[in-house]
């Protein structure tokens, strides 16, 4: 297990109760509305959040800005061939960026793209290029309380069902996210894996492995899955992006920055075709909107994020902030996942039906309570969708202590005391696209 000191610290200040309740009324109740300085513990996303290492802020120093031919950029490449076995590399500012990148080469309208379960700016990017997403989460995933080693999977089932509706030649890909964050962080296997490959080759489409948190889902397969019980988890990690034709990768979750992103490609043709959408949205091909001490960085990052005793302590942590919660009778999506603890906040007010947002009143009742931030992950953020009413406090990367942790566990509890008294939340206002309203729309208590 992996041992941190500080070298650098920040204080941090939790508001006065009456302070709280004004700051979620100036924010119209939405919690990406609130200034960062008045929250306490913040939940709401481990993407960019984290604490990089002393190695890290090394790499930064030798950072090369240069406009072309970066030598920064060089060690990312080497990076992401050694740590994930793809040979060429477009970058960008962020994950989203890389997206754009991506799905703006690779469909046009009227496409279906396939993925065990759509993140939000998944979504709304195919949804951007007038595609169809389409979710095929195998059934456990909606299983709270079910055991389940992989209920991140993809159903290859529902895949062939799909696709004998739309036809083979309307899904030109096929998305498969690790670990499965928009089914509460659950991880996808390598049997898994090699089964979405075999269906790509069937249907010939293009196998996009979401790699944000590839790491982390490495570390579960290497624990749960016999074939690799004796595997390293950088090796586990290298067999499983083998199967993808191509990933898109947020640097901020694995890649252990704050800001950065890439498309990684095995295809030379599709490689070129990303390179160009790559230098008119993002940037030359050697920086892609990042600073060349960020790409310096990342190169760091990417290796870090596959040493045994970091991982092992990140999803400690995880796992022992679910258990703290859930002993205490609070419904908690379970096993715990990667990144994040969910809470099924259908089940913790089930006074409050999904048209009033039950997630939404949960997130706000956690600040109100302890100037904990989380995210609401249900009917508020995924409109027009059967989702669970999730709520996801997700844990920045080597950030927050035991005693932070100990908040946290403090505050759910009290809001489950008195979880009876809560009521629901209407939206007010909110952005014409309705994929990503959730970062901007305003709310008010019913």
């Amino acid at each position: 297990m992996t041992h941190y000191k500080s070298k650098m610290v920040e204080p941090i200040h939790l508001p006065a109760r009456e302070e709280r309740a004004a700051n979620l009324e100036d924010a119209g109740y939405n919690l990406f509305n609130l200034d960062a300085d008045d929250v306490f513990v913040d939940l709401l996303t481990d993407s960019g959040t984290g604490t990089m290492s002393a190695e890290q802020w090394a790499a930064m120093i030798r950072g090369d800005e240069a406009y072309a031919g970066s030598s920064s950029f060089r060690k990312l490449e080497d990076a992401v061939a050694d740590v994930m076995g793809f040979d060429h590399v477009v970058p960008a500012h962020q994950g989203r960026g890389a997206e754009n990148v991506l799905y703006g080469t690779i469909l046009e309208e009227g496409d279906v793209v396939l993925n065990n379960t759509h993140f939000d700016t998944t979504r709304a990017h195919v949804a951007n290029q007038g595609a169809e997403a389409v979710d095929c989460p195998v059934p456990e995933a909606s299983e709270f309380d079910s055991e389940g080693d992989f209920k991140g999977n993809f159903s290859v089932d529902e895949g062939r069902r799909v696709v004998d509706e739309v036809g083979a030649e309307n899904v030109p890909a096929v998305i498969l996210t690790i670990t499965n964050n928009s089914a509460a962080g659950q991880p996808v296997s390598i049997e898994n894996t090699r089964a979405v490959r075999e269906f790509c080759d069937e249907i010939d489409a293009t196998f996009v492995l979401d790699a944000c948190r590839f790491a982390e889902n490495a570390y579960f397969v290497r624990n749960r899955e016999s074939e690799f019980a004796d595997a390293t988890v950088a090796g586990v990690a290298r067999e499983q992006l083998s199967y993808a034709d191509v990933a898109v990768m947020s640097g901020k979750k694995d890649g252990l920055v704050n800001i950065g992103g890439f498309v990684a490609c095995r295809d030379e043709d599709l490689y070129e075709h990303a390179k160009q959408r790559g230098i008119l949205y993002e940037g030359f091909s050697t920086y892609g909107g990042m600073s060349g001490r960020d790409i310096e960085a990342m190169a760091v990052g990417l290796r870090e994020a596959v040493e045994e005793d970091y991982i092992a302590d990140r999803i400690e942590q995880v796992r022992f902030l679910g258990e703290r919660i859930a002993e205490h009778g609070v419904p908690v999506f379970e096993p715990v996942g990667g990144h994040a603890v969910y809470l099924d906040a259908g089940e913790f007010l089930p006074q409050i039906p999904a048209e009033e947002f039950p997630g939404q009143a949960l997130a706000v009742e956690l600040y109100r309570e302890g100037g904990v931030r989380c995210v609401e992950l249900g009917s508020f953020a995924f409109p027009d969708s059967d989702r669970p009413e999730l709520v996801r406090m997700a844990v920045p990367r080597r950030m927050y202590h035991k005693e932070h942790i100990e908040h946290v566990v403090d505050t759910v509890t009290a809001v489950w005391d008195r979880r009876e008294e809560i009521g629901g939340y209407e939206v007010v206002d909110e952005p014409p696209m309705k994929e990503i309203r959730h970062f901007s729309a305003e709310l008010a208590p019913l």
